[in-house]
């Protein structure tokens, strides 16, 4: 946990989430917003491998990292995800140990996990390296990110985090307040009381924490306060929508003030 002196200047990397804008532009788009990284999410939208592979490609030229969540602990995309350029892997609805063993295993060379040995990566610039130095290279820096979305996964958060592997726990905000009875309730103190176990869980196992689809007024609170060091602080989708209707009202009164 972060000690008063960090809290003032401490900052998370905050991220954008692609469910609809897929192009590689949208790394362009992303970076210039200021934003620290990237989301190609497969789990809500039409996006898929072909999308995620240019965006990340993108992110690798320029240097902004490039996430890829997949549909769950059981999608076959969850190594492919790394194999195509990726920084990590996103896995929702991680709900025991023995699921996140699983993502560890696909994800993670031997002895760690038992991942396939691909040819040349782009995460590596396609160096055709030695199969021990491919491997490697390959695990630096790679996270492999467990969310927690659900009372089960909220029980078994500690246990989650314990599991060699794996890098990070996010809450899926929306889904775990669903999950707890209270949809829509992202402000209620059972909420706050979930996202604190996490963090803590998190913290006790020398994890990274992070947070997924808090409004802004909450995430000082709920991502910022709990050490959170990845808060993805929007999608493209919601961008559009509600920046867009912004713009139309903003326009509307001035046409209002001018006459």
């Amino acid at each position: 946990m972060n000690g008063p002196e960090n809290k003032q200047t401490f900052q998370p990397a905050f991220g954008l989430a692609c469910c609809l804008l897929g192009r590689a532009e949208s790394v362009l788009l992303a970076r210039a917003a200021g934003f620290g990284f990237l989301v190609i999410d497969m789990e809500h939208g039409p996006l898929g491998l072909d999308a995620l592979g240019q965006a990340a490609a993108a992110g690798l030229a320029v240097g902004l990292p490039v996430f890829g969540r997949v549909t769950g602990p059981d999608s076959p995309d969850v190594a492919r995800v790394l194999d195509c350029g990726a920084a990590g892997v996103i896995v929702p609805h991680v709900d025991t140990p023995r699921q996140a063993a699983a993502v560890a295993r696909a994800c993670r060379f031997a002895p760690i996990g038992a991942r396939a040995l691909p040819g040349p990566l782009p995460a590596l610039g396609y160096r055709v390296l030695p199969a021990a130095d491919l491997a490697r290279e390959a695990e630096v820096g790679t996270q492999v990110i467990a969310m927690i979305e659900s009372a089960a996964g909220l029980e078994n958060a500690a246990e989650i985090a314990a599991v060699p592997g794996i890098d990070m726990l996010m809450i899926g905000s929306n889904d775990l307040a669903d999950g707890l009875g209270l949809r829509g309730q992202l402000g209620h103190p059972e909420v706050a009381q979930a996202f604190a176990r996490i963090a803590q869980a998190a913290q006790a196992a020398g994890k990274g924490f992070g947070v997924m689809g808090l409004p802004p007024a909450l995430v000082p609170e709920l991502a910022v306060a709990l050490g959170a060091g990845h808060v993805v602080a929007t999608n493209d989708t919601n961008l559009l929508a509600e920046g867009g209707a912004a713009l139309l009202r903003t326009l509307e009164a001035s046409l209002a003030d001018a006459r």
